[in-house]
């Protein structure tokens, strides 16, 4: 099975909650994580939620993992950084309890994790899995809507957002508090509202409305001619109308969700294939693969034949008309364009795990210094930053600064050149 191929069978859990209430404080994920590990987080609590208080370990298969969130599969020291980053990330809550009294909690977002064996197996403090699993703070994180993000700004707003959505307000959040949901608190550069709002905000609600099933609208408060607030306004996307999951009782009734379920699919899957083609398509390639004899993985392949709309060979297909020197030419100019798209989005994930693997090294590298070579290291790092915005992204991020990576990768190999030979 190739790693399009790998889907959503392995994560279990009936994940859709029917309300969320508007006054129920977020759990603040603290430290700097990136897109990728902001969704990695996503996929291990999906995977993990509906054993979440009971079970004190869960497992999911590596392979399948890194391939659902957009890792090379085989590419485990990426993996391996991004679980190492999420068990030093702490989460933090400040809420009302059932009696009206504060409750203050932090706990590091994962208490453990390892790889054996092609299985990653992670844990989360017992505290921590309560409040993740009470219906009135988790809201679906769908993960076919967040590959679609490219910025972790944009998904962390989305994540903010989506759990108001039934409300269609965020409420007011101070500048102070949408700072840190938005990882970028403690940043002088920010401070500042003309930056916020035209490197964050903007950005991240263009991001939102373009690639998620909500649509949010920012709007602001004033103290004098200073913003001190700003809410979101939030209604549902008809563009994205395909990710909402019907989770009635009525399509486990369905024939067809009896029929997936004895082949191994999960019941989030079934509903979910059977919500997004309908009854007809997916018996169709139920009935198609019954006629394919015995197959490895009866979930990988019902995957690949909805996907790609598998179909029985015609015998005798009918003639059609020869096309005319203008439609084979627009044919061709649009297999060009497509080749062309292939090739840039397969340099693009070459150069993304390249830089990767260059920023593993580099890690490596820092971790054997001393804290005074570390702090020499950075001071030359930073003198050679012509932008305050590069040395401001630098002081807050240190060598995991995104936007400072190729600056960070090209110090590094000019003073270690030996180190990335390899």
């Amino acid at each position: 099975m190739s790693d399009s191929q790998i889907d959503m069978d392995r994560l279990s859990g009936a994940l859709r909650r029917e309300t969320v209430k508007k006054n129920v404080a977020a759990i603040h994920i603290s430290g700097k994580l990136s897109l990728l590990q902001r969704k990695l987080s996503n996929v291990l609590l999906l995977n993990a939620y509906d054993a979440l208080t009971s079970a004190q370990s869960h497992t999911i298969d590596a392979r399948t993992l890194a391939a659902i969130v957009g890792y090379n599969s085989n590419d485990f020291d990426t993996l391996r950084s991004s679980l190492r980053a999420l068990a030093e990330t702490t989460a933090e809550w400040d809420m009302l309890d059932e009696q009206g009294r504060q409750e203050w909690g932090v706990s590091s977002l994962l208490s453990f994790a390892k790889l054996k064996g092609g299985v990653c197996e992670y844990g989360y403090s017992p505290v921590l899995a309560q409040k993740l699993h009470d219906p009135k703070i988790y809201a679906l994180i769908n993960v076919h809507i967040q590959r679609n993000f490219s910025s972790g700004h944009g998904l962390a707003l989305y994540e903010n957002c989506y759990r108001f959505v039934r409300t269609g307000s965020t409420g007011w959040w101070s500048l102070e508090v949408f700072r840190k949901l938005m990882g970028v608190d403690g940043s002088s550069y920010y401070e500042s509202f003309k930056h916020l709002n035209a490197k964050i905000i903007k950005p991240a609600v263009a991001e939102v409305n373009k690639c998620a099933d909500i649509e949010i609208t920012p709007e602001f408060q004033k103290k004098g001619r200073s913003v001190t607030d700003i809410r979101f306004k939030i209604k549902s996307n008809p563009q994205m109308a395909m990710f909402q999951i019907d989770d009635s009782e009525g399509l486990r009734n369905l024939p067809v969700y009896k029929a997936l379920t004895g082949q191994g699919v999960s019941d989030r899957l079934a509903r979910q294939w059977i919500a997004e083609h309908g009854e007809a398509y997916v018996q169709e390639k139920l009935d198609y693969m019954a006629g394919q004899g015995a197959v490895k993985s009866s979930v990988g392949y019902l995957s690949a034949a909805l996907r790609e709309d598998y179909r029985p060979t015609q015998a005798a297909p009918k003639p059609v008309p020869e096309p005319s020197p203008e439609a084979l030419e627009a044919a061709r100019l649009r297999v060009e364009e497509q080749r062309r798209e292939d090739e840039a989005f397969a340099a693009r994930q070459a150069e993304r795990a390249g830089r990767a693997r260059q920023l593993e090294v580099v890690e490596t590298l820092v971790s054997r210094r001393n804290p005074t070579q570390r702090d020499a290291d950075r001071q030359l790092f930073m003198s050679g930053l012509e932008d305050d915005l590069e040395r401001e992204n630098f002081r807050a991020h240190g060598w995991r600064s995104a936007l400072n990576a190729s600056a960070i990768i090209a110090f590094w190999q000019e003073l270690e050149p030996e180190a990335f030979e390899n």
